[in-house]
């Protein structure tokens, strides 16, 4: 009873008594050694008793050193040894060496590779077993049973299923760039799919295997250490002839520390070495020359080189893989295009990638997919993703890269064991710890080969003076009694050594010929000139390191392959928002009160002229329709403010939204001040250095800046134009130098003059007087009017203004009670700026010129206008026309009714369309 009493006390009162507890024992233990030394202690009961009856109780305890010495001096009664017996230990202290010393354990002994030979010793021990079983690549092949019985028994004290795993990986082609194992069976696939048991898989080695490990195993390479049982010897490494860290790649998770190498080309690695051998002091980027980066066995494409470089540098990085895709046609009629997936990232299932896709299509996440099926088989990987019609394959890829596993990413974390320490290594240290081991490794092999050679030598030598006495040789090994007179008889006689007499006396009849003899000599011959070229090469680094190279390059003819994985510098690893959307053309309309918002082009049907139009949707109380302009969702939106500020925003940034929607406020895209309003917007695609943007105020300032002033815009603005006080910027137009400007006020009047007669200004400038206005009038509109779309002379001519010219392009007017026309632009002449103009609209009394654009870019078959213009009314009414609907007309005319306004009130604002953003459709009236 006293000692099952003892065995149940838990461990905190075995320690500090009943009322302590573990964790407090850890806090304090440094405070209460006293306390813990007068503990009485556990005593332990034997079975056995003394002639008396009584027990007799012997306390068990650890022997440390000391002990005798204190039990000689006298330390032996029970009071004294009790104290004596307990030896204080601080918790935290003992926890801390115990766990270091099994975590160096698992390091050492399982889970990170050496630096040396680049494997675990689970992998080094079944190579090793399966070269001692004679399993070579042109023996037949044996039950993969066989090498895990042999690997458990003899080299490996752990789980079998340990060790299979670990020879299958070893011989599957995705998993490893270079199997070291064949294998003959199943033994998994990319899809995850479990290999088959070990007593029905079949394996042997691959010829690679055994050029590159183990060659010149027996010839005292490596050291042998004793195996876990001390019944024989193992190696504590592999010869291995290029470095096989970097050939295979390797990972691996241990205590508090994890590794993972990625794997690289066979040819690549010899050439970085040899580069090595060449220059010991050569850059990284003379390295990156010969050996790019990874080489993934499932291939794909690498992006970047940032995470290269850092990995190579610092030993780790991040890789950014995407699997490598074709673009088919399946249907010619529909243009229906399909995604091939023929190449998947490094370590990702295809059949979870494939099954990913197809959830995410459920979950509308990813659109513009039809159908997924994978198709791949024994000839390779093919996985179609067919697309619906219009699908935009670039698109729907991007979005296959930002939403599955067909981008991943290879965080690179290079851990080795070097010298006896796991420690993080860059590229350069790996290879220089690799040749430090490879001259070892060709020192030992010369050396153990010299050893030979010499000792080969002596004996041949004495053969061959056994040979030239052979009547005195037989004559005395005939007159002796037994064969160590004879062995004793043949060293005193000729000088000879134990091993030469012994060697002479072994040798048979037939080799005493003539010709016999001729081969010992030619053998000793050789001999020494093997020993020569081993003393010259033990003699010279240089002669050594070439060796090297030869034997890696060796390798290299022999094994190399062609690349896998294809580096592209040029793209980015990150999927943007740019990349996921198409660029189509989409409809921006801004109110006055600062409200946008994206539509479809297609929102608004083509109507006849005249007709009453289609609301452009749910607007603000009193607002009213700004500015309606068409882009592209990829192009820069630049928002020009009444106060001269410019924002800049991707179009595609602005929420898409329907025809009743109110829109999204600009607050909540630009960060406007307080009562600033945006007056003017530009889309622009490209920054090109020969572009302007000329800017026109209300109060008829115009100014002209290079549009590269605006390609890098802060989130709070920039200044676009000094203005004065009182005046706000109205007019932001795109232009080139050789394009004209046409100015229009609101009383008609209108200066058409050429974009070079301005000087292009900084920024934080005023500019110069547009026109001179009267006290009624005001700035009414400004468009430009592309070089390559006129012929206007420089110099005025009178004589043309006699004929009535009908030819493109003309300016569109559109007053604000609903009429426009067309006039011919040689109807106008060039004018300086700063002058009042020509007149161009009959406008009736209270009636304003509303906008003037310049039609006639884009022509149909016949010749007319094939453009659309875009009214939009006060009330939010929207009508959108042919511009060939208008008819043309001289500068003095009224023109035609383009809209109807009986209840929208005045035309707010007008905006040119292309003729292929909607098919024409019949009247569609907005009650």
């Amino acid at each position: 009873m006293a000692l099952s009493a003892a065995l149940r006390l838990p461990l905190p009162r075995l320690l500090l008594g009943p009322s302590a507890s573990l964790l407090a024992a850890a806090a304090a233990a440094s405070r209460r050694r006293a306390a813990v030394v007068s503990v009485p202690a556990v005593r332990f009961l034997s079975s056995s008793s003394s002639s008396n009856g009584h027990c007799s109780v012997r306390p068990l305890r650890a022997r440390r050193d000391g002990d005798d010495e204190r039990a000689a001096a006298g330390g032996g009664g029970d009071g004294v040894a009790v104290k004596e017996r307990v030896v204080p230990v601080e918790l935290h202290k003992e926890a801390t060496e115990a766990y270091m010393a099994y975590a160096m354990s698992v390091l050492l002994g399982r889970a990170l590779p050496d630096v040396r030979d680049g494997l675990k010793p689970v992998h080094r021990r079944i190579l090793y077993a399966m070269h001692e079983m004679g399993l070579a690549s042109r023996r037949p092949f044996r039950k993969c049973a066989r090498v895990v019985g042999e690997v458990l028994g003899k080299f490996h004290p752990h789980g079998d299923s340990a060790v299979y795993e670990s020879l299958v990986r070893m011989a599957q082609d995705f998993s490893m760039r270079y199997p070291l194992v064949q294998g003959h069976g199943n033994f998994g696939s990319i899809d995850a799919d479990p290999p088959a048991a070990m007593r029905y898989t079949e394996c042997r080695l691959d010829p690679l295997t055994e050029a590159m490990f183990l060659t010149d195993l027996e010839l005292n390479t490596v050291d042998f250490i004793p195996t876990f049982d001390n019944s024989q010897k193992e190696p504590s490494l592999l010869p291995a002839r290029v470095p096989s860290l970097l050939l295979n790649g390797s990972s691996g998770i241990a205590v508090g520390m994890a590794t993972n190498i990625p794997p690289h080309n066979l040819g690549e690695l010899v050439d970085v070495l040899s580069v090595m051998i060449e220059n010991p002091d050569a850059t990284l980027q003379e390295l990156l020359e010969c050996m790019p980066g990874p080489d993934f066995p499932t291939g794909g494409i690498i992006i970047g080189n940032r995470g290269i470089l850092e990995a190579y540098q610092t030993g780790r990085g991040r890789v950014v893989v995407r699997g490598k895709t074709d673009i088919e046609t399946i249907d010619q009629k529909s243009k229906r295009a399909a995604i091939i997936i023929k190449e998947i990232p490094y370590q990702t299932n295809k059949s979870t990638l494939v099954e990913r896709i197809a959830e995410l299509v459920e979950e509308k996440v990813l659109e513009g997919i039809s159908d997924i099926r994978d198709e791949s088989d024994r000839s390779g990987m093919r996985v179609v993703i067919e697309l619906k019609r219009g699908a935009d394959p670039a698109i729907v890829l991007n979005n296959l890269y930002r939403h599955t596993a067909l981008q991943s990413s290879f965080s690179c974390n290079m851990v080795a064991i070097l010298d006896g320490q796991p420690k993080l290594m860059g590229l350069k240290e790996i290879l220089q710890a690799f040749l430090d081991f490879r001259y070892s490794v060709i020192e030992r092999r010369a050396r153990f080969k010299l050893s030979q050679a010499l000792e080969r030598k002596h004996i041949v030598e004495g053969i061959v003076i056994g040979l030239d006495n052979l009547d005195s040789v037989i004559q005395i090994i005939r007159g002796t009694s037994n064969h160590a007179m004879a062995t004793e008889s043949l060293v005193k006689e000729y000088g000879l050594s134990d091993k030469q007499a012994e060697s002479l006396l072994d040798i048979t009849l037939r080799k005493l010929t003539s010709l016999e003899r001729k081969k010992f000599v030619d053998e000793a011959k050789s001999l020494s000139e093997e020993i020569s070229k081993l003393n010259e090469l033990l003699s010279s680094k240089k002669l050594i390191f070439q060796l090297i190279a030869r034997e890696a390059a060796d390798l290299k003819n022999k094994f190399a392959a062609p690349r896998r994985s294809f580096i592209d510098d040029a793209a980015s690893t990150e999927v943007d928002d740019i990349d996921i959307i198409p660029n189509e053309e989409m409809l921006l309309i801004l109110s006055e009160k600062g409200y946008v918002k994206r539509m479809d082009p297609n929102t608004f049907n083509l109507q006849h002229r005249g007709t009453i139009g289609k609301s452009v949707g749910k607007m603000r109380v009193n607002d009213n329709t700004s500015d309606f302009i068409v882009c592209q969702t990829h192009d820069h939106i630049l928002y020009f403010s009444d106060k001269g500020i410019v924002y800049s925003a991707r179009a595609y940034k602005i929420p898409e939204c329907t025809r009743a929607a109110a829109g999204t406020p600009l607050v909540q895209l630009l960060s406007l001040s307080d009562g600033e309003r945006i007056t003017s917007i530009i889309p622009v695609s490209e920054f090109g250095e020969d572009q302007y943007l000329v800017m026109l105020t209300a109060n008829g300032y115009i100014k002209k800046v290079h549009l590269n002033a605006f390609s890098a815009i802060r989130a709070t603005g920039i200044i676009s134009i000094q203005l004065v006080p009182g005046d706000e910027l109205k007019w932001v137009r795109h232009c080139g130098n050789d394009d004209l400007v046409a100015l229009a006020s609101q009383n008609g009047m209108v200066i058409v003059n050429s974009c070079n007669k301005l000087r292009a200004l900084g920024r934080n400038t005023r500019g110069v007087v547009a026109m001179k206005l009267k006290e009624d009038d005001k700035v009414a509109s400004m468009d430009i009017i592309p070089a390559t779309s006129h012929n206007m002379p420089e110099m005025y001519n009178s004589s043309s203004f006699k004929v009535r010219d009908l030819s493109p392009p003309w300016l569109l007017f559109i007053s604000e009670n609903g009429f426009g026309k067309r006039v011919s632009l040689n109807a106008f002449r060039r004018g300086n700026f700063n002058r009042v103009g020509l007149q161009s609209f009959k406008l009736p009394p209270n009636c304003r010129l509303a906008a003037v654009f310049v039609v006639g870019f884009s022509l149909a078959d016949d010749g007319e206008s094939d453009e659309q213009v875009v009214l939009v009314s006060q009330s939010g009414t929207v009508n959108r026309i042919k511009v060939k609907d208008v008819s043309i007309q001289t500068r003095r005319s009224k023109g035609v009714i383009l809209m109807r306004l009986d209840h929208a009130g005045k035309i707010q604002s007008a905006s040119l369309i292309s003729a292929a953003a909607a098919e024409d459709t019949e009247e569609v009236p907005e009650d």
